[in-house]
């Protein structure tokens, strides 16, 4: 199988990898000092299920150089959605499976926006992963389950083809028949993890610590909840309980992604996670003042990453 990963981060550099390792034809689409040493030195992986190296990767940032892909693996930042789905245009053939394992819920519909109805898939990862310098790959959690499947619930053949290809590589997939269902489920806990880890800089095991904290933590997931009902998602029973023993669950230390994000002074992808709440909210008159506060404050951390605040504010 021909698999190109669109965002050679975390998640992107990890699968890619594992795929590679198990001799699958992959490229890896980067950029900066991640791309300038994947080309010298190939890619390194450091992972609590057993370390590796790819001592030489294909590796390059214009898509458009490669040749046309069977599985898309696309793991870029949800704000570059629309031009990264722009730029893989060239390697998108009838029957490619764009695989998106983004955050949010409705990346699959941008896609097919843009590349036309059809060609993108959900899917959903549990794992944890960085980029620990340039080249090199931490993956730090036990958990590296993946859960895809077609927008309309069909079984196709590039899904098993996809499916076949994950198992062999050692991962976990789940071929889903409800995968809107599934996107809500991880969305649900994205929502206030990283919404409120981000915005109180704390790693998980502190906002569970605060009592006040915590409540605002469940009041997140409750609104999220809320808004998934009236999208006329099945969510499995007791969703915030369910999503507040899962946070209790987690290693204290755990950082979201979009903490990492604003330690890092990068972008954040706040429009996608908390906005959407927001927004559908108000589109479904339910009230979403925790998310909305979140959503608010991180926005403008967001505008200060983007350099958009004049000097001063």
């Amino acid at each position: 199988m021909r698999i190109a990963v669109i965002g050679a981060g975390g998640v992107g550099g990890y699968f890619g990898g594992l795929l590679a390792k198990a001799g699958q034809d992959v490229s890896f689409v980067a950029r900066g000092e991640h791309l300038r040493a994947m080309r010298e030195r190939g890619l390194r992986v450091r992972s609590m299920h057993g370390d590796f190296e790819l001592p030489s990767v294909r590796a390059t940032d214009r898509p458009d150089e490669l040749e046309p892909a069977d599985l898309v693996l696309f793991t870029v930042k949800t704000y570059d959605t629309d031009s990264a789905a722009e730029s893989i245009r060239p390697i998108v053939r009838p029957g490619t499976a764009v695989l998106t394992f983004q955050n949010g819920v409705d990346n699959p519909e941008q896609i097919d926006r843009v590349l036309g109805a059809g060609t993108a898939m959900g899917g959903t990862v549990h794992i944890e992963t960085t980029i620990a310098e340039p080249g090199v790959i931490a993956q730090t959690s036990p958990m590296r389950r993946v859960v895809f499947g077609e927008l309309d619930g069909r079984r196709t053949e590039r899904a098993e083809q996809i499916r076949d290809a994950f198992d062999a590589a050692g991962l976990e997939p789940t071929l889903s028949e409800d995968i809107r269902k599934a996107l809500w489920e991880k969305f649900l806990f994205i929502v206030g993890m990283s919404g409120l880890t981000t915005l109180t800089r704390s790693p998980a095991g502190a906002l569970l610590a605060v009592p006040e904290v915590s409540e605002l933590l469940s009041g997140a997931f409750a609104e999220t909840a809320a808004v998934a009902a009236a999208e006329g998602v099945g969510l499995d029973p007791d969703p915030v309980g369910r999503m507040m023993a899962f946070a209790r669950g987690l290693k204290p230390a755990m950082k979201s992604s979009m903490l990492r994000d604003l330690e890092r002074g990068r972008r954040l992808e706040v429009e996608s996670i908390n906005g959407t709440i927001v927004r559908l909210g108000r589109a479904h008159a339910i009230p979403t003042p925790v998310n909305a506060c979140i959503y608010a404050c991180l926005k403008l951390e967001d505008l200060r990453a983007q350099g958009a605040l004049a000097a001063g504010m």
